[in-house]
C-alpha cells in the first residue's frame, strides 16, 4: 500500500506477471543473408543491444526500483531461469551478425552479478563481420565501481555510464533510499578514469521537486572533469514509480539554467539513433572548448526519438523487447537452451526485428498530457530490462 496526497491506494506490482511472451515469428518473412543488416517495418537498424545481466540492485531510488514494492521478500528470479554468460555471448553473436555493434550491459546494478568480468571478456572478444571490435560499455550506480574498475578496464570494458542523481549527499541519499552515501559514487567515477576507462558518462534522472535544485551543481562539478554529464527527463517507465507528468522538468528548462551560467553551443549528434542532444561548453570566441567538455539531454517525455530508435533490449532471463517502453517480450531463452542452430537462431531474430513497429513515445505525444497512450496494457518495468 502507498500514500499518495494522504490517501492510501493500492499498487499493482506487474513485474512477475510481465514475464510472459509474444509468440514468436513461425518464418522469417525474407531469409537475411550472413552479416546482413536488418531492419525493421520503419526503416530503423538494428545497432544498440542492451543486455540486463541482473534483476536486482542494491539501491532502491523510487523512480525505478521504489522499496515498497522491491522489498525484502520481492521474489527475484532464481539463478537457474538467469541466461548463463555463455548464453549471453551466443544471443550477442546473432545479433551481431545482423548489424549490433554496441553492448551496453544494464541491470538491475550489473556489478552485482559475480564475475560479471568474465562475460565482459567474452563479449570483447566478438568481431562484427568486417573484423572489427564491438563498443562494449556498461551502466552502474557506481556503488561497487571503485573496487571493479580496474578488472573490468583489464576485462575488455572501454567505456562506463554511471547514474548519479545529485551532489547533495543528502538529497542523494533520499533518491537511493538505502542511506548511500555521494561520495561512494564520486570515488569510483574517480577509479573508473584512473583505470583508463573513456568516454565516462554520468547520467542524472531529473525529477521536478526532488532534485532539480542540483542541474547547476552537477554541471559545475563535472565541467572540465573529462566526464559528460547527461540529464534525463523524469520517464513514465512501467507501474511501480507512480510516474506523474508534473514532475517532469523538460530539457528545454535544464538548457536554459545552464545557458544562464555558461555559453553553451549545439553540437552534433555522435552516432546515429542517439538519444542525447548535446550542447559543448563554448570558449571566449563563442566556439566549443573541448576541455571544458559537453553536456547532454535526453529528452524522453518532451522529444520522441522513436524515428531511429536502432536499439533492442534483452532481459536478464532471455527476454527480448523491441522498445523501453513495451509491456511483452520474445522468448528467445528457449530458443537458446533448444536445439536450434546458430543460423536458425539469427534468422529468428532477424523475423522478430523486421516485424517491428514500436513507438510509444510518438503516440504519447499526440494524446493529452493526462492520457495513457496504451491503457489496456502494463508496460514492463525499466529495472527489468535496463533504461
Amino acid at each position: 500500500m502507498l500514500r499518495h496526497n494522504g490517501a492510501m491506494s493500492e499498487r499493482i506490482i506487474p513485474v512477475v506477471d510481465l514475464r510472459h511472451s509474444l509468440p514468436l515469428p513461425k518464418s522469417a518473412a525474407t531469409l537475411f543473408a550472413l552479416n546482413h543488416p536488418v531492419q525493421d517495418l520503419r526503416g530503423r537498424a538494428l545497432h544498440d543491444l542492451r543486455i540486463s545481466v541482473t534483476d536486482r540492485c542494491n539501491f532502491r531510488c523510487s523512480y525505478c526500483m521504489p522499496k515498497e514494492v522491491f522489498h525484502k521478500d520481492y521474489p527475484y528470479l532464481p539463478h537457474s531461469e538467469l541466461l548463463t554468460f555463455e548464453e549471453i555471448t551466443r544471443t550477442a553473436q546473432a545479433f551481431v551478425a545482423l548489424g549490433v555493434r554496441k553492448i551496453r550491459l544494464t541491470g538491475g546494478e550489473p556489478l552485482l552479478r559475480k564475475n560479471i568480468e568474465v562475460l565482459i571478456a567474452q563479449l570483447a572478444a566478438l568481431r562484427t563481420p568486417e573484423g572489427w571490435p564491438l563498443d562494449i560499455t556498461l551502466t552502474t550506480n557506481g556503488s561497487l565501481l571503485a573496487r571493479k574498475a580496474q578488472a573490468l578496464k583489464d576485462a575488455g570494458l572501454q567505456r562506463v555510464t554511471v547514474s548519479l542523481d545529485g551532489l547533495d549527499d543528502t538529497i542523494f541519499r533520499q533518491m537511493n533510499d538505502v542511506d548511500f552515501p555521494v561520495a561512494d559514487v564520486l570515488a569510483g567515477i574517480k577509479a573508473a578514469q584512473a583505470a583508463g576507462l573513456s568516454h565516462i558518462k554520468v547520467n542524472m534522472v531529473v525529477k521536478r521537486g526532488t532534485n532539480a535544485q542540483e542541474i547547476v551543481p552537477m554541471a559545475r562539478h563535472f565541467r572540465g572533469s573529462g566526464v559528460t554529464l547527461r540529464f534525463i527527463e523524469y520517464m513514465d517507465v512501467g507501474a511501480t514509480n507512480g510516474w506523474r507528468m508534473d514532475e517532469v522538468l523538460p530539457s528545454a528548462r535544464v538548457i536554459e539554467q545552464l545557458k544562464a551560467e555558461w555559453p553553451l553551443v549545439a553540437l552534433t549528434a555522435s552516432t546515429p539513433g542517439e538519444t542525447a542532444q548535446r550542447w559543448g561548453y563554448a570558449d571566449a570566441q563563442g566556439q566549443f572548448d573541448p576541455r571544458l567538455g559537453e553536456i547532454g539531454v535526453i529528452s524522453s517525455v518532451t522529444q520522441a526519438f522513436c524515428g531511429d530508435c536502432n536499439r533492442a533490449r534483452l532481459s536478464t532471463e532471455g527476454q527480448l523487447y523491441l522498445c523501453l517502453f513495451a509491456s511483452q517480450g520474445y522468448d528467445l531463452r528457449s530458443l537458446i537452451r533448444g536445439s536450434l542452430t546458430d543460423e536458425a537462431l539469427r534468422q529468428q531474430i532477424a523475423s522478430i526485428w523486421q516485424g517491428r513497429s514500436d513507438h510509444y513515445s510518438e503516440l504519447r505525444s499526440l494524446m493529452p498530457a493526462d492520457s495513457n497512450p496504451t491503457p489496456d496494457r502494463k508496460r514492463v518495468e525499466m529495472s527489468y530490462i535496463g533504461g
